[in-house]
């Protein structure tokens, strides 16, 4: 960190992002480092912004979330207006994870099925797996 900013390198490295991916959270508005000349330099809230946004990226959530989370801290009623979004959010995505959850496990009981039938079938036949 040189003067209070970070490079795009420094943050690259730290959080084993490529420089295209902090350059598309510029892009997507979800940061915006200061600019001197073509050097983007990256104020330490830009580093926590930076570690929220792969948080949620590792979540699942999606940009659009994540933007949406961003903004409502940016406005009335703020961090408590987050907080809450961000709960609910949370929830949202803990339900969604559930119902994949149970998905996947239907689908392996009837891969189950499917296995015990055919071995059924092979031994009426007469062939030995």
């Amino acid at each position: 960190m040189v003067d209070g900013y970070y490079s795009i390198t420094e943050l690259t490295r730290e959080f084993g992002v490529s420089t295209r991916t902090l350059r598309f959270y510029e892009d997507e508005g979800l940061i915006q480092p200061e600019r001197k000349g073509r050097t983007r330099l990256f104020r330490p809230a830009d580093r926590r912004l930076i570690a929220e946004i792969l948080r949620g990226r590792r979540i699942g959530f999606t940009i659009a979330e994540i933007r949406e989370i961003i903004q409502v801290y940016k406005e009335p009623p703020g961090e408590i207006g987050q907080l809450k979004l961000l709960m609910k959010r949370v929830d949202e995505k803990r339900d969604e994870l559930r119902q994949k959850r149970k998905d996947i496990d239907d689908t392996l009981n009837e891969l189950d099925n499917v296995e015990e039938a055919c071995l059924g079938r092979l031994a009426e036949i007469g062939v030995g797996t």
